[in-house]
């Protein structure tokens, strides 16, 4: 359904320090970059399906109430070292990593990046 996601971001250097440290642990890395924007996608992907931009219209970025990316994740282990690297490189915990009411094995982690926008790492597989 979707093709790809933007978040905005007021320190581009700083949110790409964050997404490098953060993403390879759901398999995506970052594929493109120049001063406005830093693009992601998993190996071997055509395209980069999240970005992190400064915004178009050179206003400061904010974050949306309600706003949420959620990235699938492989295993468990994925959702741990998503939320661990996350803390790790200045965002904010937001639920830590455990099984959530949605169904028997809905997996996830949230967290905040450094902007503030919410992202959640999320594995439905049984573990």
């Amino acid at each position: 359904m979707l093709l790809y996601v933007t978040l905005g971001s007021n320190d581009i250097s700083r949110a790409r320090g964050f997404y490098d440290a953060v993403l390879p642990s759901l398999g995506y890395r970052r594929q493109r970059e120049s001063d406005e924007e830093i693009g992601y996608a998993a190996d071997g992907d055509t395209r980069c399906r999240f970005w992190v931009v400064v915004p178009y219209d050179q206003r400061r970025a904010t974050i949306g109430n309600g706003s949420m990316v959620a990235l699938q994740a492989e295993t468990r282990a994925d959702v741990d070292a998503f939320h661990a690297a996350a803390l790790a490189h200045g965002g904010t915990d937001e639920g830590k990593p455990g099984l959530r009411s949605f169904h028997a094995n809905f997996y996830a982690a949230y967290v905040r990046d450094p902007d503030g926008n919410k992202l959640s790492a999320v594995c439905e597989r049984p573990e």
